[in-house]
């Protein structure tokens, strides 16, 4: 039986699927878009396939993918999808479809415990700091307990708590095989599970993390992985730009020097001046800082020339000079101690990379990338990619794999093709505007792929209303914020609650957040939560409760992550407020080098970059509102360009077919509509 055929008798209507689920039924795009998945993997090749919300797609490529026998490498852009795959998803199939499938979790080093480090942190963590002292009290007694150590396990640690540098390792701070822990090692213990697993479900930035430096685990994972999955695979350019450029924060200076200072202290007390040597790396952090001057947090300064922009040139190369200065001074004290502590010598290998990459910095920036720096608390100089194209044609597309023997379980499955090449899929429910999914594979070197594009199974012109507000300010003007929120907080108080108000500027966000906090500030009010106040998973968490078990109906406002990701069925969410088009910011140096890229070679910028990125962008906030066939509601973006200017058309066809409200009491009519009905009615007009 080929793999196609086994396909199509577990998507049947009596086959494995049906029998996990009695209300599953057979939809003609998650057939078409398993069947396109299914002759990849047996011929190789890259596949890329849009499939709008609820296709099914995750079934869709995981099925063929567990049927084929092959080892499969699933990325996600998402730790929640990761763990949603890994702890729901692939159980459920693997046990329906009585396979003999060894899974594995793979997350970044930042995920997973440190036990040499905590227990570092133990011993340096000053009394008088209770709060840190408790935080690491509870970590410790976790740890006993705990077989992955994936922190994400751990309830009530925020993942913004200081105590998190603390308690993880780096790829700077590893002692690797000379850890005193080696043999107890969370991450270590993650990737000898994954090297052993037929099916490994990893994230984007992990991939590009070991693309560009081969040490996370997939160096010797991939090459024997035949089937290679991106799920979110819209993130995959921009996660990896990150990594295939370079990068060299303030932050890893202060870091260096602390660690500097605990080592010394521990293991060479009085054979060196360590307070000495770790000041002044510390001062220097912050003097390159103070080079930059009192930029805002969030700046990003362009660097095309010797200096960042409107930064002085003689204060800039004084501060790097006194940050090498000091990292060559640190070098020299620990060489004579290379030998007698693991942390010394990985200091000394951390103090050689800073020096390697201040050399890179202080030296012209390469031609086929883009240099800036970040500005915030801390410093971030980066040198980037404008896209991984290259790299996914030279380094992964055309890398060879290894062929396995194959041990199936009977002959009613397939077995592999063993001189196919590798199959890639990269699959989306928003990659582009055009047949062709330009804006993806252009930019990720796919232009060969096969492309399929599944549209959605729901009625949104029954489902699903789009209103476009005429009346407010203008996007530029400085009062559309406070008309959106003024908007969006006479539709929650009628829907009560069930709103979420999407930004696209962090200004934007706190504008509009505390707008609708006043507004609601009474104890019988709406509760309002604004991203920045709550971990991400305590916002998600509680908005997606609702008004049940007595609480108060939430209004959430957010940002950036928010667009995509955020999964809430049924009737806790109804409204979705867009406030702008999500145009890419133009002063951002990487959107300005592409800009220019594209009009050197005689096109137009806008057409081809801008509205792309604000189609795809605009699609995914879009689809926060219907997550199932049964939900109801209405998507409200306050600008009032979808309708007036020409490119709004095109804007237009990347949403859903919604009907269109025209007026203010139309408006009002579908909020009252909604109000009415529960989600499980089907007539909504």
């Amino acid at each position: 039986m080929s793999l196609v055929d086994a396909v199509h008798v577990a998507f049947g209507p009596d086959g494995v699927l049906s029998r996990m689920d009695a209300h599953y039924r057979v939809r003609d795009g998650q057939m078409a878009m398993a069947d396109a998945v299914a002759r990849t993997i047996e011929r190789g090749g890259a596949l890329v396939v849009e499939a709008g919300t609820g296709v099914g797609k995750t079934f869709a490529y995981l099925v063929p993918a567990l049927l084929s026998g092959e080892r499969v490498l699933l990325s996600t852009a998402t730790k929640a999808l990761q763990d949603q795959l890994f702890a729901r998803d692939l159980p459920q199939l693997v046990s329906a479809l009585a396979l003999p499938v060894r899974t594995a979790l793979l997350k970044g080093r930042g995920s997973y415990l440190c036990l040499h480090r905590m227990e570092q942190a133990r011993q340096q963590v000053a009394p008088q700091d209770r709060v840190m002292q408790r935080v690491l009290a509870k970590v410790e007694v976790w740890s006993r307990s705990t077989r992955s150590g994936d922190l994400a396990e751990l309830p009530g640690l925020d993942e913004r708590s200081p105590a998190m540098a603390l308690i993880t390792s780096t790829r700077e701070n590893c002692l690797g095989t000379a850890c005193p822990r080696f043999r107890q090692c969370h991450v270590n213990l993650a990737r000898r599970e994954a090297l052993a697993a037929d099916v490994v479900v990893v994230n984007h930035h992990l991939f590009f993390a070991d693309a560009a430096v081969r040490e996370s685990g997939m160096a010797e994972l991939l090459p024997t992985v035949r089937v290679v999955v991106f799920d979110e695979a819209h993130q995959i350019n921009e996660i990896g730009v990150q990594f295939l450029g370079m990068q060299l924060t303030t932050v890893q200076l202060l870091d260096f020097s602390r660690d500097l200072l605990a080592a010394g202290l521990q293991h060479a007390r009085g054979l060196a001046d360590w307070n000495t040597l770790a000041g002044p790396i510390e001062q220097a952090a912050a003097d390159l800082r103070m080079a930059v001057g009192p930029n805002a947090a969030g700046t990003k300064l362009r660097w095309t020339g010797e200096v960042p922009e409107a930064v002085a040139p003689q204060g800039w190369h004084e501060a790097l000079g006194r940050v090498s200065m000091a990292c060559a001074q640190a070098l020299e004290a620990l060489d004579p101690f290379s030998e007698t502590s693991p942390d010394f010598v990985r200091l000394y290998e951390r103090g050689s990379e800073i020096l390697v990459r201040l050399g890179r910095f202080a030296a012209p920036c390469s031609p086929d990338a883009v240099r800036w720096v970040d500005v915030g608390g801390a410093l971030r100089l980066v040198e980037s990619p404008l896209d991984i194209a290259q790299a996914m044609q030279t380094r992964l597309l055309a890398a060879p794999t290894e062929t396995a023997e194959w041990e199936g379980a009977g002959d009613e499955w397939p077995a592999p093709q063993p001189h196919a090449g590798r199959a890639w899929i990269f699959t989306s429910a928003t990659l582009g505007d055009d047949a062709a999914l330009t804006w993806f594979t252009e930019r990720c070197g796919l232009q060969d792929a096969e492309i399929l594009r599944v549209e959605s199974p729901f009625d949104y012109a029954s489902q699903a209303a789009l209103y476009v507000p005429r009346h407010l300010p203008k996007p530029a003007d400085p009062a559309h914020s406070i008309a959106v929120a003024q908007l969006a907080g006479a539709a929650a108080g009628r829907l009560g609650g069930r709103t979420l108000v999407l930004t696209t500027t962090l200004k934007a966000l706190r504008t509009i957040g505390d707008a609708l906090q006043a507004r609601f500030n009474s104890p019988d009010g709406l509760e309002v939560l604004v991203q920045g106040d709550w971990p991400k998973r305590h916002l998600m968490e509680r908005f997606r409760e609702g008004a049940l078990n007595g609480r108060r109906g939430c209004v959430l406002v957010a940002s950036a992550s928010f667009w995509e990701g955020f999964d809430v069925p049924g009737d806790a969410l109804q409204l979705v407020i867009i406030d702008k088009l999500p145009f890419p910011p133009p002063g951002d140096p990487l959107v300005e080098a592409r800009t220019h890229r594209i009009e050197a070679a005689g096109g137009r910028a806008f057409q081809m970059l801008a509205v792309p990125e604000a189609a795809v962008a605009l699609k995914q906030g879009a689809g926060r509102l219907i997550r199932r066939e049964s939900d109801r509601g209405i998507l409200v973006v306050c600008d009032t360009r979808l309708v007036t200017m020409g490119y709004g058309k095109r804007l237009m066809r990347a949403l859903p077919p919604m009907r269109m409200l025209e007026s203010p009491e139309a408006f009002e009519a579908a909020l009252d509509a909604l109000t009415r009905i529960s989600t499980t009615d089907s007539t909504w007009s």
